[in-house]
């Protein structure tokens, strides 16, 4: 069985947004065919009514001379792949990831402690749509924190109703320090210009995907040699997709297509922090590959104003 992947960008000659069908490095327009299918989110709804599997239309949708990923890439024409109006996450669902939240704020049964066993899950709001960062674009720092990591993640695509539309890669970057001094600084730790990236294609769910299966891999470059690297098998996820949902709906409104990102297993060691010129890769097979330069928080605040 093929699962459907498809990417969003922009077309190299109308310059307009583009919902293409993804087949190793080839890109079938999904636009050119249905105009109306610029975002995953409109192409869903059409399939949801007609009862028809995203893996049943694959072979069908690949029409048309195809483009090349690769070439797509290299002029930075990737866009995020959903255009979805909230980015929503998630803290300590991985064992790593409440032992260096522990390690920040140095108190024993801190929060983090109890929310990693509690019923209830840690959740939050992370970016808008107009905030995001598009694959092979730059993320950026923030000017007042010294300790500054990516958080490499398996993202979430779900509906109104908590349906899962699909799966993307996502990278949470997040100021270390600031969390660290008083966990209610976490929105001004976890929520600033270039601090979310999505991509770069989105692997639709069909039921038959297997996610307790894949690994999350992070590389950092630094200078073309590893900084950094780990991984973590998503089989160490602690919580489950339709509980984080459930509670993600619980007396809030959510649209079509918000993406729930769903926590970090990876974390560098206490010295190391992000700097500009970093480059991060974050890789789920079978999804792809993120990829996102370092830049300074000044040009972070240019591009954010353009």
């Amino acid at each position: 069985m093929s699962l459907l992947k498809t990417i969003r960008y922009t077309h190299p000659d109308l310059g307009t947004p583009q919902l293409g069908l993804l087949d190793g490095d080839r890109v079938y327009s999904l636009t050119e065919q249905v105009p109306t299918w610029t975002c995953p989110v409109l192409m869903w709804r059409a399939l949801q009514a007609l009862d028809i599997r995203p893996s049943a239309v694959v072979q069908r949708l690949q029409k048309g001379t195809p483009l090349s990923f690769a070439e797509l890439a290299s002029q930075r024409l990737l866009l995020p792949p959903v255009a979805t109006p909230e980015v929503w996450a998630s803290g300590v669902t991985y064992e790593r990831s409440r032992e260096a939240r522990n390690a920040e704020t140095q108190i024993k049964d801190s929060v983090y402690d109890r929310v990693y066993t509690a019923a209830r899950p840690e959740l939050f709001f992370k970016a808008t749509y107009e905030r995001l960062v598009a694959p092979l674009q730059p993320i950026s720092l923030r000017s007042d924190s010294n300790w500054m990591v990516p958080e490499p993640e398996l993202a979430i695509v779900v509906s109104a109703n908590g349906d899962l539309i699909g799966y993307t890669v996502g990278d949470d970057v997040s100021s270390r320090d600031i969390e660290g001094e008083n966990p209610l600084y976490l929105p001004q730790a976890k929520v600033f210009s270039g601090s979310c990236s999505l991509g770069p294609a989105l692997l639709w769910s069909d039921g038959e995907e297997k996610p307790e299966t894949w690994t999350i891999e992070l590389t950092i470059y630094r200078e073309d040699a590893v900084a950094f690297s780990g991984q973590v098998p998503f089989s160490q996820f602690r919580r489950s997709f339709s509980e984080l949902t459930s509670y993600l709906l619980r007396d809030n409104t959510i649209a079509d297509g918000t993406v729930l990102m769903t926590g970090t297993g990876i974390v560098p060691p206490d010295e190391f922090t992000l700097l500009p010129g970093d480059v991060v890769e974050i890789a789920i097979e079978p999804i792809g590959v993120l990829k996102n330069a370092v830049i300074s928080p000044l040009l972070g605040k240019v591009l954010a104003t353009r």
